[in-house]
């Protein structure tokens, strides 16, 4: 019959399978995160390219575009590096579904840069198939900050994970603005379009700076140019605090470089947070096998006698062995229900971020609504009501079952 502590060294080298797996998903959320910046980049250029009717960012553009396949490539690599064989990968239905998802849109992007740079789209075509194909890389992440085991490595993703999607929709802000710009114009859709992606941009950063570290916020904080941030926000005035009507099409250029050094400085803090994910990952290994290793040792020395060498043999393996097996049985269950506890917390965030998505989806089904629609409308009744936009999303949710033409 197998023995108590045979089962509780194996917990233990289920926490550090579990951990090793986590240290691999930061290793792709590291290689989303740098392919997602090259993919706002490639946006941004493509939209001022085909506003400007291909006379501007042209030769730009597929400098970029062959950045972008460099950065693929990573993440194709990190890709082929999940196991799909095995039936014991947390989250393993859902991440693989978003892995799929994403696979099947990355095949499609030399075919929709062939049509960008033939000009057969217009800015609002190009910009959703680049914000679809994002938000499908961005969904793997989350799947994978939803599927972590540890505390800390788990609020670690979810920090990382929303200043993603802040740094997104700052992305989509600068593409939309740089379009906006070299059309010459902006009519009041155009505007509150642009005023929602700033407010969605806040409500991301907000989580972020709940759940990320301290030294991630220092680097966060030095890395801000007030003065940058400035000439950006007297943009978005200039565009949208006032009537719509004309813009200069000379801005442009401006509001572009603008927002990419804005992005670009963000883009170092992603770093930082994947940096800090794996040397979190490395930490947390290294702590567990440490303390496998000491419960090893020391059930290894009581059973043999070795801790109480002035008792017989019999007693010694006997009550002894017992009390330790019994501390240590306390001690973990214990830690694993603070950690429980601790995990149960962070998860309250994405699961509200769950029920806002389906929500979202609901209103798009039966309203015919597009997901930017859904959205506002998910945020108009959250005002109207004065209730916070998760009530809002899971009061829709409990009509599905009577709304009409339910499928």
């Amino acid at each position: 019959m197998t023995s108590g502590s045979s089962f509780l060294l194996a917990a233990r080298q289920c926490e550090i399978a579990e951990l090793e797996d986590l240290a691999q998903t930061g290793e792709l959320v590291g290689a989303i995160g740098r392919f997602v910046h090259a993919l706002q980049r490639e946006r941004g250029l493509s939209n001022v390219f085909l506003s400007s009717h291909g006379s501007r960012f042209g030769e730009q553009r597929a400098q970029q575009v062959a950045d972008c396949r460099q950065a693929e490539q990573q993440v194709r690599a990190q890709f082929d590096r999940l196991d799909t064989a095995s039936s014991r990968v947390r989250n393993g239905a859902r991440l693989f579904s978003r892995v799929a998802v994403v696979l099947h849109g990355l095949d499609g992007l030399p075919q929709l840069r062939d049509r960008v740079a033939a000009r057969q789209l217009t800015t609002r075509e190009a910009t959703a198939a680049f914000v679809r194909l994002i938000a499908g890389l961005l969904a793997v992440v989350f799947e994978a900050a939803d599927s972590a085991t540890d505390p800390e490595v788990s609020r670690a993703l979810v920090a990382m994970f929303n200043f993603m999607q802040g740094k997104e929709f700052a992305g989509q802000e600068r593409a939309f603005g740089a379009g906006a710009f070299a059309a010459g114009g902006i009519d009041g859709a155009g505007q509150q379009q642009w005023r929602h992606l700033v407010d969605s941009q806040q409500a991301c950063f907000q989580v972020f700076s709940e759940f990320a570290g301290p030294e991630v916020l220092r680097v966060d904080q030095a890395g801000r140019d007030a003065t940058l941030l400035a000439e950006v926000e007297r943009m978005r005035r200039m565009a949208c605090a006032g009537r719509p009507g004309a813009l200069d099409a000379n801005l442009s250029q401006p509001w572009y470089e603008l927002s990419t050094r804005r992005i670009d400085a963000m883009r170092a803090v992603e770093d930082v947070l994947a940096l800090h994910l794996r040397h979190l990952c490395e930490a947390r290994i290294a702590q567990a096998r440490s303390e496998l290793r000491d419960q090893r040792a020391m059930l290894q020395a009581l059973a043999s006698g070795a801790a109480y060498p002035e008792a017989e043999p019999a007693t010694a393996y006997g009550p002894h062995l017992e009390r330790s097996l019994l501390g240590m049985l306390q001690e973990q269950s214990r830690r694993l229900q603070a950690m429980g506890d601790e995990l149960d917390a962070v998860r309250a965030t994405l699961n509200e971020r769950k029920a806002v998505e389906r929500a979202k989806g609901l209103l798009m089904a039966h309203r015919q609504m597009s997901e930017d629609e859904a959205y506002k409308a998910l945020r108009r009744m959250a005002m109207n009501q004065n209730r916070r936009l998760v009530d809002v999303a899971e009061a829709v949710l409990s009509l599905a079952e009577v709304l009409p033409g339910r499928r």
